[in-house]
């Protein structure tokens, strides 16, 4: 399971610039306004073959300063409670500032490691200046500038020094896992309670690697899977956390650690912008997708023409990727809640299949022939073979062209198209390469 790093720090350190240098992206918007970020980033880094996620934890201007201090100090608690790895932001300019103090309060009581970094350390004069860092009681600070990338390669060699070697999951790993994900209030908690409350094939209960996470081993339909409960678990007097970050938090960790994600949609609300981020999290660790659309009991209107608009317009919010399983039901009272489950298990066989090289060429070839890529500066584009390559974690393609480099994105989502229509790959991502012949 990938690793969780936050980045927390008081406002205007630098904690978005950081983000977009560490995921080499420009996702967290930066400005020198106090505040800026709003929403919570959340991106993917590679350092030296090791990969995990980093998340910016921004959002928190309020205009009172004591609502301020307690959004600070709610957004340090989530990040103690959910992340392996915490990133302190101070900056070199300002020294240590009350609210840095309060926040080295609450990570000095927390178990999780933390790094301080001294971010805007631009020459080697802010170095020395840097020493006030010690008097947080965090240990040594590294000197960086996010913003002209130096220090970051040091800061990431000790980032990925801290991770613990992964435990042996050999067991777990052949179990699939399918993770209820959606935004607060939409059904989630109701959701595992029904299967809990009328499944009696539970065999045992296990509390995951994941704080956030609880694995509950079923076997049913003649299949065995753990059903990954990310609702509900803690109590709430335990945290006053802003529910939404919270809930994307938790939401990250089921995800990168589950086969099949199952998206839960309010049927009265439609999807809406968390239900956006959660997906766009679902397709950037491709996995595999369900979408459940609950309380279907509340809608008056049920006919056919209802559900094929609501279909179609929650396959266009989601567009390019529309070949997933919809299923309309109510986990309140238990309709249509199995096949959930069965579609669950059907999309996880469809990222296991294979096409052999023979039926593959015999099916792709003519159709790329009657329909070849578009010629680039007088250039025919030729693809003579194709394969699916063994052993990949999604069904990964890779076609021989004669000129590979002028494939662009469209004929590769003509060929994903033809793929999808000839063999199921539903709710599974394709991938697809076009390689020198």
């Amino acid at each position: 399971m990938e690793n969780l790093v936050a980045i927390v720090g008081r406002p205007n350190v630098g904690k978005s610039t950081l983000f977009n240098r560490l995921t080499k992206t420009r996702h967290a918007i930066v400005s020198d306004e106090a505040g800026t970020t709003r929403d919570r980033q959340y991106g993917k880094v590679e350092w030296c073959g090791k990969e995990f996620s980093v998340v910016d934890t921004g959002g928190w201007v309020v205009n009172s300063d004591d609502v301020f201090e307690d959004e600070i100090r709610k957004q340090v608690l989530v990040a103690t409670q959910e992340c392996d790895l915490i990133l302190f932001l101070v900056d070199v300019n300002n020294g240590i500032t009350d609210l840095d103090s309060q926040v080295a309060s609450i990570l000095r009581r927390s178990t999780k490691p933390v790094i301080v970094v001294a971010n805007k350390t631009d020459n080697n004069e802010l170095r020395y200046g840097a020493a006030e860092f010690y008097g947080l009681g965090l240990g040594e600070p590294f000197c960086i500038s996010s913003l002209t990338g130096s220090g970051t390669g040091d800061l990431l060699d000790e980032v990925v020094s801290r991770f613990t070697e992964e435990k042996d999951e050999a067991e777990e790993d052949v179990i699939p896992r399918f993770a209820i994900v959606g935004r607060p209030n939409v059904g989630k908690s109701s959701l595992i309670n029904a299967f809990i409350g009328e499944d009696r094939h539970i065999v045992t209960n296990i509390a995951g690697t994941t704080r956030d996470s609880i694995y509950t081993r079923y076997t049913k339909f003649g299949f065995d899977f753990y059903l990954v409960d990310t609702a509900g678990i803690r109590k709430k007097g335990k945290v006053n956390e802003d529910i939404e970050y919270f809930s994307v938090m938790r939401s990250i960790r089921a995800i990168e650690n589950s086969d099949v994600c199952i998206l839960l949609i309010d049927a009265e609300r439609g999807i809406e912008s968390q239900d956006m981020n959660i997906f766009q999290i679902v397709q950037r660790n491709f996995k595999n997708l369900v979408v459940f659309v609950n309380k279907w009991d509340l809608v008056t209107e049920k006919s056919n023409q209802v559900i094929q608009s609501y279909e179609s317009a929650i396959r266009s919010r989601l567009a390019p990727f529309v070949d997933f399983p919809i299923i309309f039901g109510s986990a309140l009272t238990n309709q249509h809640i199995y096949r959930v489950l069965e579609s669950a298990k059907n999309v996880y066989l469809n990222r296991k299949r294979r096409i052999t090289t023979h039926h593959l060429n015999e099916y792709m070839l003519p159709l790329i022939e009657a329909t070849p890529p578009p010629s680039m500066k007088g250039k025919y584009i030729k693809i003579k073979y194709c394969m699916q390559l063994p052993e990949t974690q999604v069904p990964t393609f890779i076609f021989y062209a004669n000129l590979p480099q002028y494939v662009k994105e469209p004929y590769l989502r003509f060929l994903e198209n033809k793929l999808r229509e000839e063999f199921d790959f539903s709710g599974t991502p394709i991938r697809i390469f076009i390689r020198q012949k």
